[in-house]
């Protein structure tokens, strides 16, 4: 395996502190070339201190003000400090940069894991939008600036083991041959058998409870949906090129299997392990060798029983609406990801109903793509669209908040 200097965006969120926790591993192998944070500027230091990255990101000059405060007094140099989303952009493609963990949460990640592709490198891909949002124009980027994509997301991730090994993800536009079908699993959420009837008296404690995985409030909002798992279905038809059809969703609530993949003659490999995202963060950091994680072993004979069913779309109409929109085309993809952001901000401040997130996507997907039906051909279009989204979703949310 050789030495990689890598770039983490969002290095403060969860899969940032995991990637960091795998990196610190493996010292002879790994090192940090840059950190970006949001909001954690505290964090940011305590993790610039550790790991000694040249650059650091921060999105303002009073986060850049807050970050020397803070590192005033330490005896190491301070690394340099760029502000803004462009400084993104600009370090990923730097020359000694050769892996990009693209961690951002939301479309604030999107320009620069395209910049990452654009310019051939390694990416562990984390964020859902380079796909969502630009799946055709992130693919295109891929394959025509020879970059390597691997998935880090735990269903994806898992899919990606059980192909062939000569299954390399570097852009291809042809399904796997013999793959029947894929099958991501879901864990169900917190409502998994809920009562139909009290779902809109649900808070978003309740919706931010998630029974297997630790997660931030949108996500584990978006897992209680089942929206995560309809926009893992739209990223795998990118990754995989792999039709709707072919690609099934089903309900695991133990979480131990992460994904599986069934051949034409009838074999179904799955990939199995512990809920620890540390395990997809190592095998692709490690690809294609293996890497300790830090993961424990798991235990078979305690396992107990491993139950499988079908998702209820009455229960989870986002998901429906995901296969809906990925039908319809990149516009309505785009309109899907922006409504749900914010509808689910919304319900988070105690704006929405639980129940009224899936109308306010489908309200919002029904005028987007009424609106336009040009497929989005530069990243400028894809940013216009996700607007356009995102104030009509604002404008559903005051219609049913009012």
């Amino acid at each position: 395996m050789q030495s990689q200097s890598v770039v983490i965006l969002g290095s403060t969120g969860s899969i940032g502190k995991n990637t960091l926790d795998v990196i610190g591993r493996h010292p002879e192998l790994l090192s940090v070339y840059a950190l970006s944070a949001h909001t954690r500027i505290k964090a940011l230091v305590k993790q610039a201190l550790r790991f000694q990255p040249k650059i650091v990101i921060v999105p303002s000059p009073q986060a850049r003000k807050e970050f020397m405060q803070l590192w005033a007094g330490n005896s190491q140099a301070m690394p340099i400090i760029r502000v803004g989303s462009q400084a993104l952009v600009e370090t990923v493609q730097e020359a000694e940069v050769t892996t990009v963990m693209a961690a951002i949460v939301g479309i604030a990640g999107l320009p620069s894991v395209l910049a990452a592709a654009q310019a051939g490198k390694r990416i562990l891909l984390a964020n859902k939008e380079a796909l969502v949002a630009a799946g055709d124009l992130f693919m295109h980027a891929v394959a025509a600036n020879n970059a390597e994509l691997l998935p880090v997301d735990s269903e994806h991730n898992a899919i990606f083991q059980c192909l062939p090994k000569s299954h390399h993800n570097n852009g291809h536009s042809q399904p796997v041959k013999g793959v029947r079908r894929l099958l991501l699993t879901a864990s169900g959420g917190p409502f998994r058998t809920f009562p139909l009837a009290k779902l809109d008296n649900v808070t978003p404690e309740q919706a931010c409870a998630h029974p297997t995985w630790d997660m931030g409030r949108k996500i584990s909002v978006d897992s209680a949906t089942m929206l995560n798992k309809g926009l893992e279905v739209i990223e795998a038809h990118w990754l995989f090129a792999m039709p709707a059809e072919k690609i099934d969703v089903v309900i695991h609530p133990q979480s131990v299997v992460h994904s599986m993949v069934e051949y034409e003659d009838g074999s179904v490999l799955a990939q199995m392990g512990q809920p620890d995202m540390r395990t997809p963060i190592a095998h692709s950091l490690g690809f294609p060798e293996r890497i300790e994680s830090g993961v424990g072993l798991m235990s078979l004979t305690q396992m107990g029983c491993l139950e499988f069913e079908a998702p209820d779309y009455e229960r989870f109409p986002c998901l429906k609406l995901a296969y809906e929109a990925l039908a319809s085309g990149q516009v309505a993809c785009i309109g899907l990801n922006a409504a749900n952001e914010i509808a689910v901000a919304a319900f988070l401040q105690n704006e929405l109903r639980y129940i009224d997130i899936a109308r306010v996507i489908a309200s919002t997907l029904e005028q987007v793509t009424k609106e336009t039906s040009h497929h989005p051909e530069n990243l400028e279009h894809v940013l216009a669209l996700d607007e356009l989204a995102r104030v009509t979703a604002q404008q559903q949310c005051q219609v049913l908040y009012s």
